[in-house]
Formats: structure tokens, C-alpha cells, sequence
């Protein structure tokens, strides 16, 4: 994770080092709330688009589906690739699409401007509760493995 991170600050930076002017015009990449949405709006945009993602990318890529469901692992990152796409049109209008902490951090400590920082829980928060309950939704609900009480 912290490589991520590391690694998204040095692509905001080369960025900005190769186009300064339309770095500075667009924000820097930096995410936040658009105009007309609440905080809850983003909040919510950002839980539902990361579980999504992530439970595209748990149902393309499980070990333990069986030959009957047409499972073939090389297919994987096409339902992926679409549901990223998918999220992107529709969260790019409310909260310019995080669903990854790292980037959003990486563009937030280069930009370094309040509004770059004003919203950053959000682009925490949000795609941790949705991948959270992506996990869930898949172990328990899919997998159907029940919880073990003693």
C-alpha cells in the first residue's frame, strides 16, 4: 500500500513536471465533491462504485467456481476492465472517481491546494466500506459460507 501510494505521487509529479499548465488548469487530478452533491452523495458514489470493482474482480478471478459456470481465467480481465469503465461513467460527474486511495493521495500531496484535501476522507472511507462489503457480500452471500458460532 505504501508503495502505491509512492508510486501515484510520482505520476502526479511527472505529470505536472510534462504539462504544468494543463496540470494547474484540471486541478492537478486531485478528486473532490463536485458542485450540486453533497459530501453523502460522494461518499456513497465512492462505497458503491469500489464494490463494484471489487466484486467484479473477486467473481472474474474465483478459484472455486467449477467448470459448468464457463469460468476461463484468461477472460478475467475483460469483466474487470468493463466494470471499471462502468464505475468511471458514473462517478466521474459526482467525485472524479477515486475508488483507489493511493491515486487519489498521490494527486492530493502533489496539487497540495485546500480543495485537494478538503474531501480526501471520502477517497478513504468510501472505497474501504465498499470493498469491505464486496468481501462480504462475496463470502458469505456467494460462497454461501455461514458464520461459525461456538
Amino acid at each position: 500500500m505504501i508503495m502505491q501510494c509512492l508510486g501515484a505521487m510520482c505520476g502526479a509529479g511527472v505529470v505536472k513536471g510534462f504539462q504544468p499548465h494543463l496540470y494547474e488548469t484540471l486541478g492537478g487530478g486531485a478528486n473532490e465533491v463536485a458542485s450540486g452533491y453533497t459530501k453523502g452523495d460522494g461518499l456513497g458514489a465512492e462505497i458503491v462504485g469500489t464494490f463494484v470493482l471489487v466484486y467484479t474482480v473477486f467473481s472474474a478471478t474465483d478459484a472455486k467456481r467449477s467448470a459448468r459456470d464457463s469460468h476461463v481465467p484468461i477472460l478475467a480481465p475483460l469483466p474487470i476492465g468493463f466494470a471499471v469503465f462502468l464505475v468511471h461513467l458514473a462517478t466521474i460527474p459526482i467525485t472524479g472517481t477515486g475508488i483507489n486511495p493511493a491515486r487519489s493521495l498521490g494527486a492530493a500531496v502533489i496539487f497540495n491546494r485546500d480543495k485537494a484535501w478538503d474531501d480526501m476522507w471520502i477517497f478513504w472511507v468510501g472505497p474501504f466500506i465498499g470493498a469491505a462489503l464486496a468481501a462480504l457480500y462475496h463470502q458469505v452471500v456467494i460462497r454461501a459460507i455461514p458464520f461459525h458460532s461456538k
